[in-house]
């Protein structure tokens, strides 16, 4: 893949002292352990300096080249047992050993940018484009991404700088492609899940956290269960008979099975699933032909599946099928479809949470924890919750008096204050979770 951006740029900006920065934080975001509060000060400027760079040099899914060297070196900066990279193409592992016995937990952030061009006033803004599927692009952090990155950096430094006082190991994962990766390739969590990455230590839990549009600075979310939904892609072929636009009894008409198809797939959530089951099919492409006057020979349809429900997910896949076999049957041409399962749903372990939530509350204040209800966004945190109990938050990220746009668009704009608190959210989270350990667990 053609990268306009330098390799140099970011590697130089490692070397750099950070600045320093004053993060007004709103009143009562103050974390329950005091040494976790002093170390989250102590770091935060450097941290969102970080996070700056991070922004400003965005990379695609399995090509975070710069972004996985500045990780690793920051690990290994703070003196990590174990830095391991290259997993799953570009993602990092560390191990940082605590000074006392005890168990093993896992934290992960996700390291990819979007092929979106940024449209906002940040001085630290991307300028970054880059080929993708053939069309030059602009890349940005437009999900949240930097700041993921750089919350789990400066929880490593916070926990690094207290780790004769923590009771066991814990596992900082730094995962690529959360996005999907490119085309043809492998690549995710479900591919770091393959090669290994949840052994040798085994954490008996993993925490995650994801920046959100919707919600302010200084506020924290979860959802007990079910949070995110499965993704399902698929692309359909509609297959007709070219002919002249004035002569349409001389061809079979792909257009028009391609539009009775769109509108019938709809017919799905609304009349073969229960009402209360949450689902989701959209069209997101419709593509055909070359001139106005010309029918063409064929439609090509792309598009996306949401459920929460596996039940749900077969009667989707089975239903599109039947429909499709049915409308182009009635119009005389022909059909292909590829329905592709992607990441299952992201659902909360119900015991993990009821045990962790109280954490968030102790370090934000009650008053600003809000339990959200699923969405259906994906999450493909969801390999790693398949395979141990999983915990993944939200975190504010909106300062007031600015509009952010929503993810994945070009106005997205999380703020600087929303690091430290996700720092403190998510060390205290860790130090509970080891400290608190249940003795029938041990």
């Amino acid at each position: 893949m053609k990268r306009t951006s330098s390799r140099g740029i970011l590697p130089a900006l490692l070397l750099s002292v950070a600045l320093p920065l004053c993060v007004a934080l709103p009143a009562g975001v103050r974390a329950q352990d005091p040494a976790v509060d002093a170390a989250v000060d102590r770091f935060a400027a450097q941290i969102i300096e970080l996070r700056h760079q991070i922004h400003q040099n965005p990379e695609l899914g399995n090509r975070e080249f710069m972004t996985s060297a500045l990780v690793a070196q920051h690990l290994r900066s703070l003196g990590f047992d174990e830095v391991t990279v290259d997993v799953a193409h570009t993602g990092v592992v560390g191990i940082l050993r605590g000074g006392l016995p005890g168990d093993t937990v896992a934290v992960r952030a996700d390291m990819d940018a979007l092929p979106v061009t940024e449209d906002t006033p940040y001085a630290f803004a991307s300028t970054v484009r880059t080929d993708y599927l053939g069309q030059d692009v602009g890349v940005m952090h437009a999900c949240g991404h930097d700041v993921h990155t750089a919350v789990q950096l400066g929880v490593a430094s916070v926990l690094a700088s207290m780790r004769a006082e923590i009771p066991g190991v814990v596992k900082f994962i730094f995962q690529p492609a959360e996005e999907g990766p490119p085309p043809g390739e492998e690549g995710g969590a479900d591919l770091m899940v393959a090669e290994g990455v949840l052994e040798n230590p085994r954490p008996s839990a993993i925490f995650g956290l994801h920046t959100l549009a919707a919600m302010a600075v200084g506020t924290l979310g979860y959802s007990p269960g079910p949070a995110l939904a499965a993704v399902d892609h698929f692309t359909i072929r509609i297959i007709g008979q070219q002919s002249h636009g004035a002569y349409p009894e001389l061809g079979i008409d792909p257009v028009v099975m391609a539009s009775q198809a769109v509108m019938a797939l709809q017919t799905i959530r609304s009349r073969n699933l229960p009402p209360l089951e949450p689902s989701v099919i959209t069209v997101g492409i419709m593509r055909g032909g070359t001139r106005f006057n010309i029918i063409p020979d064929e439609m090509w349809l792309e598009g996306t599946v949401r459920t929460y429900n596996p039940d749900v997910r077969d009667a989707v896949e089975r239903r599109m099928g039947e429909i499709l076999a049915g409308v182009t049957a009635a119009g005389g041409g022909s059909y292909e479809l590829v329905y592709d399962r992607g990441t299952p749903a992201t659902i909360n372990d119900r015991a993990l949470t009821e045990r962790m939530a109280p954490t968030l509350g102790r370090v934000v204040g009650a008053r600003n924890v809000e339990v959200l209800d699923p969405v259906m966004g994906g999450e493909d945190f969801a390999y790693f919750a398949n395979e141990i109990p999983g915990f993944f938050f939200r975190l504010g990220m909106v300062a007031d008096g600015v509009e952010s746009g929503g993810h994945h668009t070009p106005t997205f704009q999380a703020d600087d204050a929303s690091v430290p608190i996700g720092m403190r959210a998510m060390s205290n989270l860790l130090l509970d979770y080891l400290r608190n350990r249940p003795a029938t667990e041990e």
